[in-house]
């Protein structure tokens, strides 16, 4: 059934991955309708989001934000696929990055770097990052269940010089990584709901108190891997701007949950410069007030 479904989808995703992006648009805008107006696809979700988080907008801002981030839902996913075939120059001219030297300083310093950033703009065109450095680049992601499209998703970033790393073996490969002395630059998206547990670490986030992830920082505090905020920016439609800040340069010598605390703190304020290029389609709230009995 997979391989039915992918051998179905395939060629309609790479006739749309030829399209000019004029075209392109025209079609998210039509899609758009389908999908908010028509369907409102988790429409009670993205309201909840909303209402939690902005709860002294009113109703006629909140529903601003939502058409404009529906919007912008289906540019992102209609981007992914164009990337399919995006050459080189093409990924350049759309996806700037303002101050790269923060990360080629450590590589000329022999060391690796985490970039940690929320599910925000075109985050997964930072895929393109590996065309600016040395270093290899790597996403820490969660497989696809299908494994037809994951090997698509693979090959898509690949084509930009970016490699993928499942998210449940990525810190025993960044520790094999470093014994090794291969250098790396791995990308985070720590922002989704994470399991809960015990040990879970509770934290404000949008004025909600929910679990955050501290993987990535974990990670860097024992491998003293430096790590960075990449903060993208739409400039305006299919144009992105990256822009890195140094969240930690010594990382084991930062008090527990500073890098966490720190990372959420610019995400949030990325978020309320502009909400609607937030992926509020996610459950992100779902843990909101149960910390109680854990």
């Amino acid at each position: 059934m997979n391989a039915l479904i992918y051998c179905l989808a395939y060629p309609i995703l790479y006739i749309i991955s030829r399209l000019p992006f004029l075209l392109l648009y025209i079609l998210s805008d039509g899609l758009c309708f389908i999908i908010y107006r028509v369907f409102g696809y988790r429409k009670k979700v993205v309201r909840s989001n909303l209402k939690l988080t902005f709860p002294n907008l009113n109703k006629n801002d909140c529903r601003d934000i939502e058409r404009n981030f529906y919007g912008h839902l289906v540019d992102l996913f209609l981007e992914i696929i164009k990337s399919m075939s995006m050459k080189k120059h093409e990924m350049l001219e759309r996806f700037h990055v303002k101050n790269i030297e923060v990360l080629t300083q450590f590589e000329k310093e022999g060391r690796s770097a985490f970039i940690t950033c929320g599910h925000y703009a075109s985050w997964e065109w930072m895929m393109s990052l590996g065309y600016h450095m040395s270093h290899s680049g790597y996403g820490i992601y969660r497989p696809i269940k299908n494994p037809y499209f994951d090997r698509l998703i693979n090959q898509i970033r690949n084509r930009h010089d970016a490699f993928m790393i499942p998210q449940k073996i990525a810190a025993d490969i960044i520790r094999d990584k470093e014994k090794k002395n291969e250098r790396g630059v791995y990308g985070f998206a720590s922002d989704q709901s994470p399991r809960l547990s015990s040990k879970s670490y509770w934290r404000t986030f949008m004025g909600i108190n929910v679990p955050v992830f501290t993987g990535a920082e974990r990670l860097a505090r024992e491998l003293n891997i430096p790590v960075v905020f990449g903060k993208i920016r739409r400039v305006k439609r299919g144009y992105y701007e990256l822009e890195f800040k140094i969240i930690s340069n010594q990382s084991k010598d930062t008090p527990q949950n500073h890098i966490t605390d720190i990372y959420t703190e610019l995400l949030e304020l990325q978020i309320r410069e502009e909400p609607s290029q937030y992926f509020w389609t996610h459950k992100r709230f779902k843990h909101a007030r149960l910390k109680k009995g854990l």
